[in-house]
């Protein structure tokens, strides 16, 4: 089972402007005063070992879009603005040529906010007969969203117009699914207008997908139902848009949570790689960069002994599970 993200920021999409490149590449270009880089692998040594994330790459701008590999058919979380760029690689593979790509896809909805539906609009295959496309979700009004936004005066193409066979599926909080190889759960999360975390599970493997739910109070107590959720799960991709003074002050009742409430939770619950998702949008890379390293260092502090691993997720990011 691998993670692949496509979309990883919260609220809005990120862009990044001509200024900020210009200031990676001086800041790459002062670095590379102290080393001899006479050969292609010279530089592509440096760059990798030299340089911080935030200078030689970027967390990116997609909302939220993450694909789950391993089985036949696609598997994706959210459809964020990532979902256009899933799209379009899926598209330039089958130009490329090669035979047999599944056809079929299966969409999972933590909720309905324009940010997790809004790249839908753009993506490709929904445009040409012959794919199947199933959304899931636990909102009644599933559907209704996705046509809503595609309707006048919002968008040119009604979501009708579409070709590919496209159908909508509502799924029981708790119940078990079996779809596409794979067990699915979910669990209500406290957001505005309600969220759903979803549990995906296959040979012995889990990974937890929680973005958009706030933990508050009743998180400390010894029965929090969302640790029996996240128990043991190789990965937990966890929304951490603010920092902890944000969510208890500014932003309380926001429907977020902080970095250092999932450090808590993760290791409470025996997680393996904790994956701070949903990134603020205001954040430029810098920022992340210590939003990470804070992240890491509070895990030292609050449990120095604690196996767990934390990583920032960014547009681009593998995860092998």
């Amino acid at each position: 089972m691998q993670v692949y993200f496509w979309g990883s920021r919260g609220s809005l999409p990120a862009s990044i402007t001509a200024k900020s490149i210009e200031t990676k590449i001086f800041r790459a270009l002062k670095a590379s005063r102290a080393h001899n880089l006479e050969t292609d692998e010279d530089i592509n040594t440096f760059i990798r070992n030299q340089l911080p994330f935030a200078v030689r790459m970027s967390y990116g701008g997609n909302t939220s879009c993450v694909e789950i590999k391993g089985q036949e058919e696609y598997i994706l979380c959210d459809s964020g603005t990532g979902l256009r760029d899933f799209g379009d690689h899926y598209m330039k593979v089958e130009k490329a040529g090669r035979k047999n790509l599944p056809k079929v896809f299966h969409i999972f909805i933590s909720h309905l906010h324009w940010d997790h539906i809004q790249g839908f609009p753009f993506f490709t295959p929904a445009y040409i007969p012959g794919h199947r496309i199933h959304i899931y979700g636990y909102h009644a009004g599933l559907e209704k969203s996705f046509v809503n936004q595609q309707d006048e005066p919002s968008f040119p193409v009604p979501l009708n117009e579409m070709s590919a066979d496209i159908s909508f599926h509502i799924l029981e909080p708790g119940k078990a699914y079996e779809i596409a190889g794979i067990s699915v759960t979910g669990i209500k999360q406290n957001h505005p207008g309600d969220s759903y975390g979803y549990c995906f599970s296959r040979d012995g493997k889990k990974v937890i997908y929680s973005t958009d739910a706030e933990h508050k109070e009743d998180s400390e107590d010894e029965n929090y139902e969302f640790v029996s959720f996240f128990n043991n799960a190789d990965l937990l991709i966890f929304d951490a848009q603010y920092s902890l003074l944000a969510a208890i002050e500014a932003k309380k009742n926001w429907g977020h949570s902080s970095n250092l409430l999932g450090v808590e939770l993760a290791v409470r619950a025996g997680v393996k790689r904790l994956c701070l998702f949903h990134s603020e949008h205001t954040y430029d890379d810098d920022a992340l960069d210590q939003f990470l390293n804070d992240t890491r260092n509070y895990l030292n502090i609050h449990d120095s002994s604690s196996p767990l691993e934390i990583c920032l997720a960014y547009d681009g990011l593998e995860i092998e599970i």
